[in-house]
């Protein structure tokens, strides 16, 4: 682990990950469209008020909402990012790690053309474990793209090789009430049609931060550090188990002393 005094960072590029976002939504409509395997192929909208004059197929994607993920929050710290180009160490801030949100509607002349596309996009959309898998992308100080083994960034993955991998997924989830879809399409100025609602989540990773000098901190080695003292159960005189506790000083009451005084601590099972 690396502490950097305050003045030692060096420069910063660009952020690896600003535009994450639209190549999430871009994915989508790449996947709803080569999926379909029949004439004429559906149109792609993303304004909710939009409607065809004709009988025209009409799939809306549209982001409504964007949510920090609940369950892994990101630390303000510097770490030492994941990636080895010639040597060199680079910092940057833990990713941000977010829910993209998106409501799918569709359209069509008749309502049970609507509800048949309904049902095909959902099936589309079902597996989608890997909307998007490609190496994680790093962008240098220096503005070169490499991935976490410091090559020339590219989409494609290279099997067995040790990259880092970005894997986001889209899952079906039930995140819009009925009051909320109204009001959603009651702002967009769009009639009400029947709706899904999908869930992707991402990481936006920010600049590189070159390492420069900085003081390192080593932690001991595990065996060399002093081990506590067993807790574990233990067993009395009479056989039984106790608990893994120490007992407690044995104390004496104050007042006179009492006619036939038996021990606190006595085992009952050794008495006549």
């Amino acid at each position: 682990m690396t502490a950097l005094p305050p003045g030692s960072l060096g420069p910063a590029g660009l952020a690896s990950s600003p535009d994450v976002i639209g190549e999430v939504t871009e994915a989508i409509h790449k996947r709803l469209l080569d999926r379909w395997d029949g004439e004429p192929q559906p149109r792609i909208e993303e304004d909710l008020s939009f409607t065809p004059k004709d009988r025209e197929q009409v799939l809306y994607v549209y982001m409504y909402r964007i949510a920090q993920n609940p369950n892994l929050l990101n630390n303000k710290r510097f770490r030492e990012a994941p990636l080895d180009v010639d040597g060199d160490t680079f910092l940057h801030r833990p990713p941000l790690l977010v829910d993209l949100f998106y409501c799918i509607c569709v359209h069509a002349r008749f309502r049970s053309e609507a509800e048949r596309l309904l049902g095909w996009a959902m099936l589309a959309l079902h597996d989608t474990g890997q909307l998007i898998y490609r190496p994680r992308r790093f962008r240098l100080p220096d503005g070169r793209e490499v991935d976490s083994l410091g090559e020339t960034w590219t989409p494609d993955v290279q099997e067995q090789s040790g990259q880092v991998v970005e894997k986001i997924s889209l899952a079906l989830v039930d995140d819009l009430t009925v009051g909320d879809a109204v009001n959603l399409f009651t702002i967009s100025e769009a009639p009400w049609r029947p709706f899904l609602t999908y869930r992707a989540r991402v990481a936006l990773d920010g600049p590189l931060v070159a390492a420069g000098e900085g003081a390192t901190i080593r932690m001991p080695r595990p065996e060399t550090m002093a081990k506590p003292p067993p807790t574990g159960p233990r067993e009395s005189p009479s056989g039984r188990i106790t608990g893994g506790s120490t007992k407690p000083p044995r104390r004496t009451p104050p007042g006179p002393t009492g006619h036939d005084p038996r021990p606190l601590d006595s085992d009952p099972e050794s008495e006549d």
